[in-house]
């Protein structure tokens, strides 16, 4: 029996978050080993590889894969793994979309895996457009990993709450992107064709976020410490892998970026 746990999460510069304890008085790289999943998808790591020390480079027991944007300080992915994966892409089918350093594909031998750090909409019209059209680019290269029958994990910060129980304020940002209905409208387009969002499979509770505003403070009260948040990262299957999901969680203790890891596990024969 081969059990993988995976964990995703964006930290908001990997950098800064390496430098601060970040559960149980650990920083980054010992809570790495203490958690010690087989895969660890990060986001926005706001670096290239040679600004970085040896220990984020090459945590123990890890090979690390990256994906960096060509403007630096922005976006960027990185993905950990105990196992060599034996392929890896960087490519949407659309050539405009691979300059920001979004996506790190990993093939291992039960799945493959796609850590993602979609882009945000909220910074004008033009990236709204931009955040759209790199999630239609994304579909049709999901729809052909499963046309070749691949068994696919889709990871990462989509930056889009899909329903109104996925943040506290729905009626409020029904007009701010993160909460539009096109946006919306491509996770029921994810889910229409075979892929399950793994949290909700398991929880179908209010107040469960992954990220929290810094902006948002009440009477000195951070949103977070509030628990004024938005659920906005995600762990989804194809359904060929349900039989093989057994636990999907937010671990919200963990902190040191304004967004908190994501895990799922999964067993095989």
């Amino acid at each position: 029996m081969k059990e993988w746990t995976l964990i995703s999460w964006n930290v908001n510069g990997i950098r800064a978050v390496s430098k601060k304890e970040v559960y149980e008085n650990l920083k980054f790289n010992e809570w790495l080993y203490k958690t010690s999943p087989d895969v660890l998808c990060i986001q926005e790591t706001k670096a290239q590889p040679d600004q970085l020390t040896a220990k984020l480079l090459n945590p123990q027991g890890y090979q690390s894969h990256w994906s960096s944007a060509e403007r630096k300080g922005y976006s960027g992915v990185v993905t950990y793994s105990k196992i060599k994966p034996t392929k890896i892409n960087t490519n949407l089918p659309s050539d405009k979309y691979n300059n920001e350093g979004r996506l790190m594909e990993t093939e291992f031998s039960d799945f493959v895996l796609l850590n993602v750090y979609f882009p945000n909409g909220k910074l004008s019209a033009q990236r709204l457009k931009y955040k759209m059209g790199y999630y239609d680019s994304f579909l049709e290269h999901v729809i052909n990993l499963r046309n070749e029958g691949k068994s696919v994990i889709i990871c990462g910060d989509v930056n889009t709450a899909h329903t109104e129980i996925d943040l506290t304020h729905p009626k409020g940002n029904e007009n701010v992107s993160g909460f539009l209905p096109e946006e919306r409208e491509w996770i029921d387009k994810l889910t229409s064709i075979g892929f399950i969002d793994t949290f909700r499979y398991f929880n179908k509770n209010p107040e469960q976020y992954t990220w929290w505003s810094t902006r948002n403070v009440y009477n000195g009260v951070t949103a977070r410490e509030r628990n004024v948040g938005w659920r906005i990262d995600y762990f989804f299957i194809s359904e060929n892998l349900l039989d093989n999901l057994v636990e999907s969680t937010i671990m919200n203790d963990v902190m040191g970026s304004d967004h908190c890891p994501i895990r799922i596990k999964l067993k095989f024969n």
